[in-house]
């Protein structure tokens, strides 16, 4: 069974791994303890019985920008991506966000039919933003109304 909850100093250890081997330009532990010791962000681990994904965002006024989630790859499909984004809608939610948005690799099929399925609409792209890949940018608005909660039960 696989368990979301916060992220802690302790899982940095196996964050780090999982990110240095899955992404091509690793956030260093010095980054993650940066995020975690800020007062306007929230990240996550998704457990069985190792760290098997991440995700975290940053709420600035009214507006949730998700800063990274990653899943490793024999377990997606499996929805701990979905779950994780949920956690970290529901916890922007909590610190009056309204609004979410976030960068996704253009190429990445899977990821923009997540959050697509989780209400987030492509406004744009940064090209060239991950070096080899194009970024879409998603927006997805009011997600403090019942509707927009209701898409995430």
């Amino acid at each position: 069974m696989t368990a979301i909850r916060p992220m802690v100093v302790d899982d940095l250890r196996e964050v780090v791994a999982l990110e240095s081997q899955h992404q091509p330009r690793p956030w260093p532990e010095s980054v993650f303890r940066g995020e975690l010791a800020a007062p306007n962000r929230t990240y996550l681990v998704a457990q069985s019985d190792r760290v098997i994904g991440f995700a975290g965002a940053m709420v600035i006024g009214d507006e949730a920008h998700v800063t990274n989630l990653l899943v490793s790859p024999e377990q997606r499909g499996r929805g701990v991506g979905r779950s994780l984004m949920v956690g970290l809608i529901e916890a922007a939610i909590e610190r009056a966000a309204r609004h979410l948005t976030l960068e996704v690799r253009s190429s990445n099929e899977a990821a923009r039919r997540l959050y697509a399925g989780l209400g987030l609409a492509p406004v744009g792209v940064r090209p060239r933003y991950y070096g080899d890949d194009d970024a879409l940018i998603m927006w997805a608005h009011d997600i403090d109304q019942p509707e927009f909660l209701e898409r995430l039960r």
